[in-house]
């Protein structure tokens, strides 16, 4: 450990650790592999999946929900019980989550045209991670609060895409309250990297991935509005 690092304190600073770039760097890479699963399952018949799961809205919502969660914990009881089997079907479990759920999306658009919108929708999360890390490394602050936050903004959303199911003007609050609780989700993981440097690097590289993974795919969900509306 460095003079510059300690176990746990709020820090202030730009500057990133190697720890803080293994993290950064393996939730890329994570990142860039579920990327990949969208783009080969765009032409598969799990594409079709989301006309199914959300021709009732909170049915979707849920069940990509708990895909997550479900994922997230077999995958976090893997590395810490150091059963490595375990931790690879958590991630199957994930990659598996946000890629089929991207792919529904993706496959609106000619697939000659779906490199680009991957490649648009990367940028412009890149640049989100990249204002949020510079916010939470550049404040002394404690951002323990926007964990309790993101859960707030996930029920919320929850809430309103129940709503939105029978009342479908709510599914517009549900989809940005979603986002939020993402956004405010990677705020807080980022915090995490930042603070506790004794935790397990791969717990919180999986921690950034799931997050910035789920600002991804609502991204991606902007980007392709935007093409629709160009075209």
């Amino acid at each position: 450990m460095s003079a510059t690092e300690t176990p746990t304190g709020t820090r202030r600073g730009f500057g990133l650790s190697s720890r803080d770039a293994r993290v950064i760097g393996g939730a890329s890479l994570l990142l860039a592999i579920n990327i990949a699963v969208m783009y080969a399952l765009a032409t598969t018949p799990l594409a079709a999946l989301n006309d199914v799961l959300f021709s009732f809205p909170i049915v979707g919502a849920i069940a990509y929900g708990a895909a997550i969660m479900a994922g997230q914990l077999v995958a976090e009881r893997g590395v810490a019980g150091g059963n490595t089997g375990i931790a690879v079907l958590g991630m199957v479990i994930l990659q598996l989550a946000f890629g089929v759920f991207g792919a529904g999306a993706l496959r609106f658009v000619p697939r000659e045209s779906q490199l680009t919108v991957l490649t648009v929708t990367a940028v412009v999360v890149a640049v989100l991670t990249a204002l949020i890390a510079a916010y939470v490394y550049a404040r002394s602050s404690d951002f323990d609060h926007w964990g309790s936050y993101a859960n707030y903004a996930f029920i919320g959303g929850l809430v309103a895409i129940a709503v939105g199911t029978f009342y479908t003007p709510a599914l517009l609050a549900g989809f940005a309250l979603i986002f939020l609780g993402f956004l405010l989700q990677l705020g807080w993981e980022i915090w995490n990297v930042r603070d506790q440097r004794t935790a397990s690097v791969t717990l919180q590289t999986i921690g950034v991935y799931i997050a910035v993974a789920g600002v991804f795919v609502h991204v991606l969900q902007l980007v392709l509005r935007y093409v629709a509306s160009r075209g």
